[in-house]
């Protein structure tokens, strides 16, 4: 469904009463009101200046805008909508998505919605465009029946189309994105022609830029929304058309025979194949979305605002001979067709005082084992009752040199490697409990 005027429709008492609903703090309200008080708009030409009072509208390219928008079409969201029906928004797109088991019982229940919708639209002073407004009966039955469907909005019916599109995606009436594969494959493929087209005027573009072309424009076109029609890609006419493009601008990236294969191209030019692309997007896209698991937080970049002070850098002693100390601490981590694990064992002296053993996610590195296992050593060395070792020293052992290169790099932002090393300065300065002295890693080669 199509908002007319879209931003410039938001009724300000609409919003207004929105506010007040959502119980917004007085001072906050009051300044939205005075923010809708006395605004006017002009038109000015050589001879003529005509002024109108604003009462309405958000303004396009506010930072606030989108925000008052919001909050008026959110409470057409929340309209009491059947079980069966589905409303989702986009700004000012919205779409509504109702079910039912045979085509009259659906739009039986689509004019019903539909009835709600247009209240609220005059309640709130928005009026849907039915014009442009469309209408899509998604079935798979293959028997014959009537699939005429007929709604109406604002006392006119609405357009029935066998595809429609939203929000860059064409659906179709049985959702198998044939069209969209298609649009997109076209479309990129216009774009390569126009490249090579304007390249030849410039003796042609350098393999690194039309490389940086493909990553930054057209990779982002063919993969666009892929979770929705990854199922597609099962078809091999879909998967053609997208290696087909691919293979355009591998040739002119590897400058190579069109008699080249396909497979042979993305080698030469060393970009992942296309098809293997999409569904790395994926993968991405449903890791995201699933929920939450225990070994997540070891994944993730530390925000920029809990950066630790570059004047508090701490410092990492590297030594290549065992020194005698009073703590010695044994780090290891790897990974196998088993699993992920890592371990730790703490020494005093030749007793064994401490010892700990760590599961990790199939997902994880054999570096970010070794990193948690060193950071998991440091953490119990600094729980340890130091009163009974004199003096307090202490020396780690690993094997790893990309975790001790990770501590080090202070361009290293990763979860693991800022606590590492926030643990190690908090060893430093705890030096009434343990004098680390200067945090040795000892590399166990």
């Amino acid at each position: 469904m199509d908002v007319q005027g879209a931003f410039d429709a938001a009724w300000w008492p609409g919003i207004l009463s929105e506010l007040k609903e959502h119980k917004c703090p007085k001072n906050l309200y009051k300044l939205t009101m005075n923010y809708f008080t006395q605004r006017t708009a002009e038109v000015v030409t050589n001879s003529l200046k005509i002024e109108k009072i604003v009462t309405r509208g958000c303004p396009q390219g506010s930072c606030s805008g989108p925000g008052l928008w919001n909050l008026q079409f959110n409470s057409l969201l929340t309209q009491k909508f059947l079980a069966r029906t589905k409303v989702v928004a986009y700004a000012d797109d919205l779409l509504i998505a109702t079910r039912g088991k045979s085509v009259r019982e659906v739009e039986n229940f689509a004019n019903l919605e539909l009835s709600k919708i247009e209240r609220w639209s005059r309640k709130n002073k928005i009026r849907f465009n039915e014009k442009k407004s469309k209408v899509m009966l998604v079935t798979r039955r293959k028997r014959r029946e009537d699939k005429k469907i007929i709604l109406y909005m604002n006392f006119s019916p609405i357009e029935q189309v066998t595809q429609m599109k939203y929000l860059g995606i064409i659906l179709d009436q049985k959702f198998k994105f044939q069209e969209h594969i298609k649009y997109a494959a076209e479309r990129c493929t216009k774009l390569i022609y126009n490249l090579s087209r304007a390249a030849r005027l410039q003796w042609g573009i350098k393999q690194e830029a039309i490389a940086t072309i493909y990553k930054g424009a057209i990779l982002p076109l063919l993969s666009y929304g892929a979770p929705v029609w990854i199922e597609a890609m099962k078809h091999y006419h879909n998967r053609q058309k997208l290696k087909r493009v691919q293979r355009l601008i591998n040739l002119r990236m590897a400058r190579a025979f069109r008699t080249t294969s396909g497979d042979a191209l993305c080698i030469l030019t060393g970009m992942k194949p296309i098809i293997i692309k999409i569904e790395e997007t994926v993968k991405q896209h449903e890791f995201k979305g699933r929920q939450p698991q225990q070994e997540d937080h070891l994944d993730h970049e530390v925000e920029y605002r809990h950066w630790p002070h570059p004047a508090t850098a701490v410092t990492i002693i590297e030594i290549d001979t065992p020194e005698e100390s009073t703590i010695a601490a044994y780090t290891d981590g790897s990974k196998s067709e088993e699993g992920v694990g890592a371990g730790v064992v703490i020494y005093y002296g030749s007793s064994t005082i401490a010892s700990l053993k760590l599961k990790l996610g199939d997902r994880c590195s054999n570096n970010q084992a070794e990193l948690l296992a060193i950071y998991k050593a440091l953490e119990m060395i600094n729980l340890l009752n130091t009163d009974r070792f004199n003096p307090q020293t202490a020396v780690i052992y690993t094997d790893s040199r990309v975790a001790i290169d990770s501590i080090r790099n202070t361009n290293n932002h990763s979860y693991l490697a800022e606590e590492t090393r926030k643990m190690i300065a908090n060893l430093d300065r705890e030096s009434g409990k343990l004098n680390f002295l200067g945090s040795r890693l000892m590399p166990a080669y």
